[in-house]
């Protein structure tokens, strides 16, 4: 994707990367696993990537490190998605556009209809992370064919 991207946009990419987690992005992992109902598959893959970085995909895709999404939930809480459940999220991510990507405990992943948490109202994205991150790799695709990636 940024070999061409200069040359479509006329600017130099931003930072597009997937980074693997270090040790300490695994330990926060382990953390966040023994202070939330944080869903399996969001611990397994914090033991593995430490975030993802899509500056430049359409307005950007951003999934947190383990250690902002604890953070964040140390100082905020856990966010109602406002499913029947009353089920308690993780914010672990957003796009470039504001919209931020909550995962409910049962892996659900969600997605605010503005960029704000205070009244949020949700959309369900994916039925879980693995589903969410296919989609990811979707846009990124059809960025990479035609400059749009659509809408997540």
């Amino acid at each position: 994707m940024t070999g061409e991207f200069e040359h479509r946009h006329g600017f130099p990419p931003g930072t597009n990367q997937v980074r693997p987690a270090d040790h300490d992005d695994k330990e926060v992992a382990r953390t966040l696993a023994q202070v939330t109902t944080a869903p399996a598959d969001l611990v397994t893959f914090y033991e593995s990537i430490g975030d993802v970085t899509w500056a430049d995909v359409g307005n950007g895709y951003f999934l947190d490190p383990a250690g902002d999404v604890l953070l964040r939930l140390q100082e905020y809480g856990v966010v109602d998605v406002g499913t029947a459940q009353k089920a308690r999220g993780l914010v672990i991510g957003s796009n470039g556009g504001g919209l931020i990507y909550v995962a409910g405990p049962d892996g659900v992943v969600y997605r605010t209809r503005t960029a704000s948490l205070d009244e949020p109202e949700f959309d369900k994205v994916a039925d879980d992370l693995r589903q969410f991150l296919e989609l990811l790799e979707r846009s990124l695709t059809r960025f990479n064919a035609d400059g749009d990636p659509g809408y997540l």
